[in-house]
């Protein structure tokens, strides 16, 4: 036999090993699968419909909205002078301090809209030296209807 000839035989035979030997092995046996997990996943998954429901109601959730910023600057007896100005005026209307270092900020409202916004604006006019609209994420208001 030539060289060549014995070349294609171990080529024939190696591609029958490849092919057909997998199909003649024997699979595999099923195993057993532990999930191990907290006790409090089951607790919350029970909690799930009170929570979807509290939530739908106007509950302790946020969306996209926006407020009136009546105050910028690193005072922060300014910052509490603003809110009570506002806060005397209208009472009805949240207030919101926050300070990102040097900065104090004065936001107030929590408007859907910013036509909402803009309307609680024009009536502020003579009351403070500059305010804006801010994009925010609000509390929105609770609905009549909640349970």
């Amino acid at each position: 036999m030539s060289k060549a000839a014995i070349y294609i035989a171990s080529l024939g035979l190696l591609f029958c090993c490849i092919f057909f030997a997998p199909q003649v092995s024997v699979a595999q046996t099923r195993g057993k699968v532990e999930v191990i997990k907290d006790p409090l996943i089951d607790t919350l998954i029970a909690r799930r419909p009170y929570l979807n429901k509290t939530i739908a109601s106007g509950g302790e959730a946020s969306s996209n909205g926006f407020r009136l910023q009546i105050y910028f600057g690193s005072s922060r007896q300014a910052a509490y002078d603003a809110q009570a100005k506002f806060t005397n005026e209208f009472p009805e209307i949240p207030t919101y301090i926050s300070y990102v270092e040097p900065n104090f900020k004065v936001q107030v409202g929590d408007f859907r809209t910013r036509l909402e916004a803009q309307k609680l604006q024009s009536e502020l006019n003579g009351m403070f030296s500059s305010f804006f609209i801010i994009p925010t994420k609000i509390n929105p208001p609770k609905s009549d209807n909640a349970e």
